[in-house]
């Protein structure tokens, strides 16, 4: 089972939780792993493994296997609490810095190993010379769409927390700043 223990428990907390566990599950989280994180998210004291089973309804093996994937995202880390041998476990509660971190695990798992691949298809198209040239100039799109967006990822990261609040909160107001410097929004 990897929901809330009490299925009739309807507060904040517990929807918080559910909700997230299921959002994590469309963004392709593991649905216990995005729960685990929602409920030390919300928990205002360190929670030892044992704690969070009992909580979610989830198996102590699978808690255990999903706070270290956690703690690889670097979501959580692990606290020590004097006279307890328990591992206890905290999250990052600075949205922005989660979402960096989130966002930095995803380039290295996701965008890294494709441009990885696609460089590799590029090169290999390249001493082809039956290949058509429609096919190598689509694999040559695809490897500099990657390669802008991993610039564009690793600019974004080093962006201050504070001065990407400010750009996303600008919203259309960015389009409005580049028809004013004559650059066109395609």
């Amino acid at each position: 089972m990897t929901e809330i223990a009490d299925i009739s428990d309807s507060s904040a907390k517990a929807q918080f939780v559910l909700y997230w566990g299921d959002m994590g599950s469309q963004w392709g989280v593991n649905r216990s792993v995005a729960q685990i994180h929602a409920l030390l998210y919300l928990s205002i004291k360190p929670v030892n493994a044992e704690e969070i089973s009992d909580q979610l309804g989830i198996a102590r093996s699978n808690v255990s296997n999903s706070l270290k994937e956690l703690v690889g995202w670097k979501l959580i880390r692990r606290v020590p609490i004097q006279g307890d041998r328990r591992e206890h476990f905290v999250a990052e509660v600075d949205v922005w810095e989660m979402a960096m971190r989130i966002a930095q695990g995803r380039k290295e798992r996701e965008i890294d190993p494709a441009m990885s691949a696609i460089d590799s298809c590029v090169q290999q198209a390249n001493k082809e010379p039956d290949l058509h040239p429609v096919v190598l100039e689509r694999m040559h799109e695809m490897q500099d769409f990657l390669a802008t967006a991993d610039r564009w990822s690793t600019q974004m990261l080093n962006v201050p927390k504070s001065k990407l609040n400010t750009l996303m909160k600008m919203g259309d107001k960015v389009f409005s700043l580049l028809k004013l410097t004559g650059k066109k929004s395609e």
